[in-house]
């Protein structure tokens, strides 16, 4: 076992699809599997005797489902990164799952390629959503067509903080800032982590959130 090695928990109810993402990650040099969960409440479990980077949720579980199990794994310190699995497309598990504090969200017939690049995206504090979920979660919350509440730090964000948390809102990643707004991806890197601090989320999904729910992402 080596320290450097990306940790991940696989958990899902169905034992052939467990053994079948565990087999496509063990290929990789850089990833090791420290264990499986057939329930929420073993995810819980296994997370605090395990201590993986990245856990693999399924959502609908017997006993406790992976909504639960994450909204509970995120609020301790030091959680790891939760990308969910699911194989259905649907608006409100997206939603209550990145509410609960997912940093991802893919489908389960995503390609393996897919799989292991959304891991190490999220162990890197990416957000990952599969495209066509991303257009859910935007729909989702335009439906709503209400602020909430303006979350904490929103208003204190420069004009370039917020250029970059609306474009964070649509998906792009720090290579694709950086050529957007033409800046190094050193330096989209201090922005993000200057949002992040300041509106006190935990990953750039939570940020995007915030964002949404604060009224300053419109449809």
């Amino acid at each position: 076992m080596h320290s450097d090695l990306l940790r991940v928990l696989i958990v899902d109810d169905q034992p052939l699809l467990r053994k079948g993402f565990s087999m496509i990650l063990s290929n990789e040099a850089d990833i090791e599997v420290v264990g499986e969960a057939a329930n929420g409440q073993q995810a819980i479990d296994q997370v605090k005797s395990r201590r993986p980077h990245v856990v693999l949720m399924d959502i609908s579980m017997p006993q406790m489902d992976g909504i639960a199990a994450t909204k509970s794994i995120t609020s301790q310190e030091k959680s790891p990164a939760i990308l969910v699995l699911t194989t259905f497309d649907s608006q409100e598990h997206v939603f209550q799952s990145l509410q609960a504090g997912a940093s991802g969200f893919l489908l389960k017939d995503a390609p393996p390629d897919d799989l292991i690049k959304a891991i190490r995206l999220v162990a890197a504090g990416e957000a990952l959503l599969a495209p066509s979920v991303t257009k859910s979660l935007l729909d989702t919350f335009a439906s709503l067509n209400q602020k909430t509440s303006v979350a904490p730090g929103i208003e204190d964000l420069t004009d370039r903080e917020r250029e970059v948390l609306l474009l964070m809102a649509k998906g792009l990643s720090n290579s694709e800032l950086a050529e957007q707004l033409f800046l190094g991806e050193t330096t989209i890197k201090t922005h993000v982590s200057s949002i992040l601090r300041k509106v006190g989320a935990r990953d750039r999904v939570q940020a995007v959130i915030a964002a949404y729910e604060s009224g300053l992402v419109t449809k």
